[in-house]
């Protein structure tokens, strides 16, 4: 597929690994979830656009378009409902001085522009005067998880659970009991996410697929085949899950399997990851012209990035970094992340592009950085394992391949 859409964002959509939306999953869960109607996102925006019409200042109306535009985003990847969801909160802010609700929604914008800093510091203002919302201290957690202080994102994800204990607070609390290492109490907290459920199936969906990622990094690849079908029954345009299918069978070298999953997620979101992901397995299974097609839609995602003047993207740095190509535009990439974003997935990719640029010292304390955690993350170890045997230290190499065992 090398169809783009120019206003295309293709940052925002990594982010949206973290964590499920808060406005549509703090409100609703378990049994009262099941008991409301489970409209699609797009009958939602229908619905909201032509009350609106009716009732242009009615809050409630504004802030749920606004948050269907958000859920939109989610489903589809396409850049124009942030946009929308922006001309719209900034309304909101003009009519109203800056409500709570008004402001929470610019949190859950400025995540997606991965303004983190703009976001800790809104929303911890916003638990002071509003300690009892769970949502403030939900993009608390986030921004701080993304800037690498997960002391505070700890904090505040278990005050956000004492208030409010559901999917979206389950969904946060899994993820940083996975990145700080403890994945059993992960895959713990989010089976209790899906259990959960909420009224936005896309919501679960997302959550069973996070659990399928991290059965697949601990090893258990029929429970992570069996996670992402569980969400693809939830929320049959899930892109994620196809990808995640995708890498289960590509682990047990059912290429054929793992191509259709693939080119299933690119279809349905053209994510760069997914361009590298099909590349090494065109290219594996002889399919050349191919291959070099999905190496064209990366510079075409790169293009479009520039063109929208995005000046951040890990992910196409490490396809970059993995190749071995243009490797001066990955460490251009990762320059302008590391100041914005200091967590240890920006370090990993950060270690890997200064490995395969032949600055190995600087590698070396950016891996150190990466795996200080001991995120159960196979990638980590991985680079890690390369940038200690090349710097002399074979010990430490050896001690990370065992991470991979």
């Amino acid at each position: 597929m090398l169809r783009f859409r120019r206003n295309y964002k293709m940052n925002s959509v990594g982010l949206l690994v973290l964590a499920v939306g808060l406005l549509d999953a703090q409100e609703v869960s378990g049994p009262r979830a099941r008991a409301v109607p489970q409209w699609s996102t797009d009958d939602r925006i229908r619905a909201a656009e032509r009350q609106l019409e009716k009732s242009p200042n009615d809050v409630k109306l504004q802030v749920a378009l606004a948050s269907a535009y958000l859920q939109k985003l989610r489903e589809t990847g396409d850049g124009s409902y942030l946009q929308r969801a922006s001309k719209l909160v900034e309304r909101m802010e003009l009519e109203d001085g800056g409500s709570s609700v008004a402001l929470r929604l610019q949190n859950e914008i400025d995540l997606q522009r991965h303004d983190f800093r703009a976001v800790a510091e809104r929303a911890r203002s916003m638990t002071k005067y509003a300690p009892s919302d769970p949502g403030n201290w939900g993009n608390l957690g986030d921004a701080s998880m993304e800037l690498g202080d997960y002391e505070a994102a700890g904090e505040a994800y278990t005050t956000m659970f004492a208030l409010r204990p559901n999917l979206a607070s389950y969904n946060r609390l899994g993820f940083y009991r996975f990145v700080t290492g403890d994945a059993a109490g992960a895959i713990a907290s989010m089976r209790q996410a899906v259990e959960a459920g909420g009224a936005v199936p896309e919501n679960t969906a997302w959550c069973w697929a996070e659990l399928g990622d991290m059965y697949f990094k601990t090893g258990k690849m029929a429970e992570a085949e069996a996670a992402y079908r569980s969400a693809l029954d939830l929320f049959p345009t899930l892109h994620r899950a196809y990808a995640g299918l995708g890498r289960v069978e590509a682990a047990r070298g059912q290429a054929d399997a793992a191509i259709r999953d693939y080119e299933q997620a690119q279809r349905i979101v053209p994510l760069v990851e997914y361009a590298g992901a099909l590349e090494k397995l065109y290219r594996g299974h002889g399919l050349v012209k191919k291959a070099d097609g999905q190496l064209q839609m990366v510079d075409a995602i790169d293009a479009l990035g520039r063109a929208s003047r995005e000046t951040t993207n890990r992910n196409l740095a490490l396809i970059l970094a993995d190749r071995g190509r243009r490797l001066d535009r990955a460490l251009e990439l990762m320059e302008a992340e590391i100041p914005v974003r200091g967590d240890v997935y920006t370090w990993d990719a950060m270690s890997w592009v200064l490995f395969q640029a032949g600055r190995l010292q600087e590698a070396r304390a950016a891996s150190l950085k990466a795996v200080r955690l001991s995120t159960p993350e196979p990638d980590f170890y991985r680079h890690a394992a390369a940038i200690a045997e090349a710097v002399g230290q074979k010990e430490e190499a050896e001690a990370y391949r065992k991470r991979l065992q």
